[in-house]
């Protein structure tokens, strides 16, 4: 059976060298592309990350695939209804680095409030010990309202109430256990938008939350609010995000996402193809690379997950799921 890795770091390839002694495998840091999918056309097996998009076209080259591993949560990248048509089963990682992601969004969070950055690069850059550009806030008292209540969204309530934070959440499958247990309030989206400091996303990206934040909602927001998003960031409008920091309704934002993030990366082959509708793509880009520029921005390139720890655990699953697969005992697949 042939299998291809792709977007591997040196440690999962070392690991799964082990794991797949005797299989015909190949490792590859590569992401998977139209351009060498041909190389791989007899796997059977592949396994990709998020920045491969596994489309109509990349599976119509490899005849014998059979199943695909996704060693992330979201499968935004995979086109899964073209892969039923041809009865090709996907797997994901369901829950990886739950507490990793939540941590971070306070890194982001603690950043914006207390300007580490900010100041460490005035030391680096400067030698100026001068601190009246560097005066933050406090945590404590304040409301965050967190969008999306699944496992990185409960372990960012839990670390909020660590800090004296007051929480309210929104979800649309709510768990009041989890709320009665933990002392937060669910509420509708527009009094989370309303009322909240500090707004903070860990919904799944689908199409019907496709600019979940957009010019009406930022027009509803608290003026001065903070958002973290280490989400999906086609969760936000961009433009969007620039005006209502512009206009200072939103007082600093923590990106670990941004919208068009695959397309930002090779920003250069989008902008030279013209059938990847360069125009819409483009504003994106312009408005992606303004965010990255504000000093009351911090931008951070997708790396919420990469931890040790979660790092073992996407291994773990991936190695799980196809020998699964091999086995006939199909897990975590995505229906």
């Amino acid at each position: 059976m042939k299998i291809a890795f792709f977007e591997l770091f040196k440690l999962e390839e070392e690991v799964l060298e082990g794991f797949f002694a005797g299989f015909d495998v190949s490792y590859s840091e590569e992401k998977l592309t139209i351009e060498n999918v041909s190389n791989y056309k007899d796997a059977e097996i592949i396994s990709v990350f998020v920045n491969s998009v596994v489309d109509k076209n990349i599976i119509d080259t490899m005849p014998n695939l059979k199943f695909i591993n996704t060693s992330s949560t979201g499968y935004d990248h995979i086109d899964v209804a073209y892969c039923k048509e041809k009865g090709i089963n996907v797997s994901n990682v369901p829950a990886y680095g739950s507490v990793t992601v939540a941590e971070f969004a306070f890194a982001l969070l603690l950043d914006l409030a207390r300007k580490t950055t900010m100041a460490n690069n005035q030391l680096r850059q400067e030698d100026d010990f001068k601190i009246t550009e560097f005066r933050g806030f406090d945590l404590n008292g304040k409301t965050l309202g967190v969008i999306g209540t699944g496992k990185i969204g409960k372990n960012v309530i839990k670390i909020a109430k660590g800090f004296g934070m007051e929480v309210f959440a929104y979800d649309l499958f709510p768990d009041f256990n989890f709320a009665n247990a933990n002392n937060f309030l669910y509420k509708d989206l527009e009094e989370i938008l309303s009322t909240s400091d500090v707004l903070t996303l860990h919904a799944p990206f689908s199409k019907e939350n496709f600019h979940l934040i957009n010019k009406e909602s930022i027009s509803k927001m608290k003026k001065g609010v903070y958002i973290i998003n280490t989400a999906r960031g086609e969760l936000v409008d961009t433009n969007a995000l620039v005006w209502g920091l512009k206009e200072r309704i939103i007082a600093g934002a923590g990106l670990d996402v941004l919208e068009g993030e695959r397309d930002l990366k090779e920003e250069i082959k989008v902008l030279s193809n013209s059938e990847t509708g360069v125009l819409k793509d483009y504003k994106t880009l312009l408005e992606d690379h303004v965010l990255i520029d504000m000093p009351n921005v911090i931008v951070t390139p997708h790396i919420a997950f990469y931890s040790k720890e979660a790092e073992h655990e996407i291994i773990k699953t991936t190695e799980e799921n196809i020998k699964g697969f091999i086995d006939g005992n199909l897990q975590n697949l995505i229906k």
